[in-house]
């Protein structure tokens, strides 16, 4: 008597029959998109692509209201913790710029690294990324070398140490990125404006004058192109001291001001710094809505 196997006793256990198998890839795909799109909804739960791109409308209105031929202001869209589809919106509607405050996040969306929660959707090339958070030194390297030639600014350098370590990450991507030959990280130095011990920054002119000095002559892939601050809510005289400030580098560096570029105002005062001579302002809540950081990935 012939005795059956265990496959051919039971073939179900190795082999689904083709309808099955189709039911299962089909399960599998819905489930792969519904988790996407909940990712989408955790981060921002009331805001849809359209109200995005009405906003991002809105605060080019209001940005050219302020500017003319002459005087031109960058618009960084600050996208932190916002899902990769609405930043994809904003970029449909003619916004190149956006700013990010935490290093993996960057990374994360720049890779289309969909373990991440706020990575729905993949980012098309031509996004151009500054870097506004408050960097440690010990993940420049990874901050660069991991979005490579799209990093256009890091607006937050405050120290040497830092400074050195963005050189040093710019060296390899050059070296090793398909047609970075002439790649610089531009920077910008971040002055402490307000005073408060809760804001990083440099604080005296002088030791401005010295570090952007120090840039120059020592962190040839580094183009220094002027300074930002953050400030304290509703106090303007933090704009007029960083106006002020670049005056003053301007003149230690035989340079004119209009040169150098000055990175002040959010979404609740970007107008205001317009009016006291920003070039760069960063306006998130405004565009994206109220932010969620528990599932933010520093």
């Amino acid at each position: 008597k012939k005795h059956l196997t265990r496959t051919e006793a039971t073939p179900m256990a190795t082999t689904l029959p083709t309808p099955l198998r189709t039911i299962k890839i089909v399960l599998i795909t819905l489930s792969t998109i519904l988790i996407r799109h909940t990712k989408a909804l955790r981060v921002t739960p009331s805001m849809s692509v359209s109200t995005v791109a009405s906003n991002l409308a809105e605060v080019k209105t209001k940005i050219s209201s302020l500017t003319s031929e002459n005087k031109k202001v960058r618009l960084v869209a600050v996208s932190k913790t916002k899902p990769s589809s609405l930043i994809l919106e904003c970029f449909k509607s003619g916004q190149v710029r956006f700013g990010e405050n935490y290093a993996q996040e960057l990374i994360s969306k720049a890779n289309f690294d969909t373990s991440s929660d706020v990575v729905d959707v993949e980012l098309p090339d031509g996004i151009e990324w500054h870097f506004i958070g408050s960097l440690q030194s010990n993940k420049a390297a990874n901050l660069v070398k991991g979005v490579g030639t799209a990093l256009k600014v890091v607006e937050t350098l405050a120290s040497m140490k830092l400074a050195n370590k963005l050189n040093r990450a710019v060296e390899e991507v050059r070296s090793s990125e398909e047609n970075a030959g002439d790649y610089k990280l531009g920077v910008y130095i971040q002055v402490n404006t307000s005073g408060e011990d809760s804001k990083s920054g440099v604080s005296s002119i002088e030791d401005v004058i010295s570090l952007a000095k120090d840039i120059h002559a020592q962190c040839p892939n580094l183009d220094f192109q002027g300074l930002m601050t953050i400030g304290a809510p509703g106090d303007v005289s933090c704009f007029d001291k960083l106006v002020q400030y670049r005056a003053e580098l301007a003149q230690e560096l035989g340079v004119d001001s209009s040169s150098l570029e000055l990175s002040m105002g959010m979404s609740g005062d970007f107008e205001e710094a317009i009016k006291r001579g920003a070039t760069n302002v960063r306006v998130g809540s405004t565009i994206f809505g109220q932010r969620d950081y528990s599932n933010v990935n520093k």
